[in-house]
């Protein structure tokens, strides 16, 4: 595995009994997730923010990765803190709140966050014609470069640790794990906090309706935020998502479960 990408390392905040199990989006690092980790640790909660498999090395790595490997990656961050932690809640961006979801119907969980995720792939009509052939066309085509930023905040799209191409091979492990991610939300039973923006124009808001009506548990609410794009842990209204996550937080905080 090569060297990680400066700026994309993982991160951990030691603080009360309460662990904040924090997880980035495909194709992203820790970086996008690491200013709300040191939010919710200024707060005094024990903070670990994870490195998906495969991410912030090189996008060269990503065809290797299934989607049960990025799963492991956030079940590692679980049973390392456990044994410091009696709680923990799951805070996930993007893909990483599909994993989040994902593990909460695995492991005991006081409660998830879930920030700008996707119900399923794109309705993107190439990606429909194209998926029965992903596999192989990847080997000709590895990946796709993304296209330009939208962020509302200029400094966040500086400061912006990723790769800047998707790799084809992995669009049918996203793929795999929204399904699966579909078929727990019924069965789950612990509060959730969804968090989306109007102005979401790569995963709109309508997948956060999609999963938030799918979703069993009676405790759930949603949040719809003003002034930002898909990363609103990184763009212009990060602040009202980080106070956010930290009054749910809270309030699992003076709960046992």
């Amino acid at each position: 595995m090569r060297k990680i990408l400066k700026g994309g390392e993982p991160f951990f905040f030691p603080g009360d009994e309460v662990g904040c199990l924090v997880t980035h989006g495909f194709t992203a690092t820790p970086q996008e997730v690491r200013e709300l980790g040191e939010y919710l640790a200024t707060q005094g909660r024990t903070v670990l923010g994870v490195r998906l498999f495969a991410h912030a090395t090189n996008v060269r790595d990503m065809p290797r990765a299934r989607w049960w490997d990025w799963i492991a990656s956030v079940e590692d961050g679980y049973h390392l803190l456990k044994n410091t932690c009696s709680r923990i809640v799951l805070l996930g961006l993007s893909t990483g709140g599909a994993i989040s979801l994902y593990l909460a119907n695995t492991f005991p969980m006081s409660g998830v966050v879930v920030m700008s995720t996707p119900h399923e792939l794109p309705s993107d009509p190439r990606i429909r014609i194209l998926r029965p052939i992903i596999k192989p066309l990847s080997l000709l085509y590895p990946s796709t470069p993304k296209g330009p930023p939208d962020f509302f905040a200029p400094e966040a799209r500086d400061a912006r640790v990723q790769y800047h191409h998707y790799p084809l091979r992995s669009v049918p492990e996203l793929d795999i794990l929204f399904q699966k991610m579909r078929e727990v939300l019924p069965l789950l039973d612990l509060p959730v906090l969804f968090i989306h923006s109007k102005q979401d124009k790569f995963v709109p808001p309508d997948h956060m309706e999609a999963n938030f009506n799918l979703l069993g548990s009676k405790d759930k609410s949603k949040i719809l935020i003003e002034g930002s794009n898909h990363i609103i842990t990184c763009d212009a209204a990060r602040q009202q998502v980080f106070e956010a996550a930290n009054n749910f937080v809270n309030r699992i905080a003076g709960k046992r479960t």
